[in-house]
């Protein structure tokens, strides 16, 4: 919700000459034009400033920013104006538009930057509401009625109703239990999702609505009689996850630990730890090391899917061991704080895809570029990039990578090829025209370099 004029005028020391039935309205950004028509460049909820020296007429222009739908007009004294004219306080009282002065010694930039933090301090709000309205709903989704839960903790947090259905559409829950008879009025939405539509938002003068197939488990409708805002899609939409996995008692193990796993990754750990918390499962203290491996099999550590593999994260003195213990390839990240796990859990996947057995990320990253980048990514844009040359006469590959393997040094390169240095120059200029590259350019070579020493490219002796 964006800040109301009133919590504005108060911060900013403005004073109210009319229109203060109307503070209440949301101001979503400041203005300042001295043109005599500048509502071409308004939204709507905007607080206008200006110092009126363009403008003669104060009602047409009070009109015509009311008709634009503005939260209200600043008017700075003490430049055009000594003081805010009669006839545009009388025409703002009688519009019933918000009118306030602004003193010679607040410039309009700092009234600017106030709404400007006001509006920043109240998104982080929101985020953060909404970051704590979903670890509300996981921890619903713990208890042993959890979609229930999980419907009922929607409700709430979003001031409205919720319905549960099966695939047939037959209410399994409602909050409050009135609300079972909205889901007469969704069966055509029903058949919408049915028919793979991802979700389906309604508006209406008194009531918004939002249905969402659960995984092929049913349907969910939130309910509210206000609009819903972007924080409260991204509850609706998490509560949509938690209850499908609620429904899927049988994954709700696997799937649990994989939202955990998800929340480290994007830095909640404090929410991880709470979820975690009701479960009886504690996280390790730092440092922390991330382990990549194919199959989990019984491990004492906490662990969860991520991709196709499992991701194990334990306390650094604990990763040897684990290591041992596990079968088959595993990729060990470095020790890091686990507000950080994301890098960790990077770090284990890459050393885990070199595919060279129980690898740490600290010896990948000592075996060059070539072992931290996708092998088969490389090999394609490699393929792509010298495909010019393969074209041509064969001869351009294998000169071009010698040419760069000595560094551009024309007689060096000649005699590793065999050949006169005026007949590997003609080759260059034929490879730099065919490829697009100026071959003495450090990128362009590092590049071609590193495409040539892609798997599966040919090597000159």
């Amino acid at each position: 919700m964006a800040p109301s004029l009133r919590r504005i005028t108060g911060m900013a020391g403005l004073r109210v000459l009319a229109g203060q039935g109307a503070l209440d309205r949301p101001v979503r950004w400041v203005a300042v034009s001295e043109l005599e028509d500048p509502t071409p460049f308004l939204e709507g909820d905007e607080l206008v400033l200006t110092t009126g020296m363009r403008t003669a007429s104060w009602r047409p222009y009070i009109t015509r920013l009311v008709d634009r739908g503005v939260a209200g007009l600043g008017f700075g004294i003490g430049l055009s104006h000594a003081r805010v004219p009669a006839e545009l306080v009388a025409a703002a009282a009688d519009a019933g538009l918000p009118l306030v002065e602004v003193a010679r010694e607040t410039p309009f930039i700092a009234i600017g930057k106030t709404v400007s933090d006001l509006l920043a301090a109240e998104h982080y709000e929101e985020i953060t509401g909404a970051f704590e309205a979903q670890g509300r709903l996981t921890r619903a989704a713990l208890r042993g009625d959890g979609a229930a839960s999980v419907a009922d903790r929607l409700a709430r947090e979003l001031g409205g109703w919720v319905v549960l259905l099966d695939e047939t559409g037959t209410v399994r829950h409602a909050t409050p239990p009135e609300a079972e008879e909205r889901a007469a009025g969704l069966r055509s939405e029903f058949a919408r999702l049915r028919s793979g539509a991802a979700a389906v938002a309604l508006a209406g003068p008194g009531e918004n609505v939002v249905v969402q197939p659960l995984g092929g488990r049913g349907f969910f409708a939130v309910g509210a009689g206000h609009p819903f805002t972007p924080i409260a899609h991204t509850i609706v939409n998490a509560a949509a996850s938690l209850l499908t996995l609620a429904l899927e008692q049988g994954a709700a193990p696997e799937r649990l630990r994989s939202a955990v796993l998800r929340l480290l990754v994007a830095g909640e750990t404090d929410t991880a730890r709470e979820v975690l918390a009701d479960v009886g499962v504690t996280l390790p203290d730092d440092p922390v090391v991330a382990l990549a491996v194919a199959e989990s099999g019984p491990i004492r550590a906490f662990h969860a899917p991520h991709g196709d593999l499992t991701v194990v994260i334990c306390a650094e003195a604990e990763a040897p061991a684990l290591r041992e213990a596990l079968d088959g390839p595993v990729g060990i990240s470095l020790p890091g704080p686990l507000s950080r796990v994301a890098t960790a859990v990077d770090q284990a996947v890459r050393a885990y895809r070199a595919g060279r057995g129980k690898l740490s990320f600290a010896d990948l990253a000592g075996q060059g570029l070539l072992g931290l980048l996708d092998a088969d990514a490389v090999r394609a844009y490699a393929e792509v990039l010298l495909a010019p040359l393969d074209e041509q006469r064969g001869d351009l590959r294998e000169s071009l990578q010698a040419y760069l393997a000595c560094n551009g040094h024309w007689d060096a390169a000649a005699q590793r090829l065999g050949v006169h240095r005026h007949t590997l120059r003609y080759r260059m200029k034929k490879a730099a025209e065919l490829l697009g590259r100026d071959l003495d350019d450090p990128a362009a070579r590092a590049e071609l370099w590193i495409a040539l020493s892609a798997p599966g490219a040919p090597r000159t002796g």
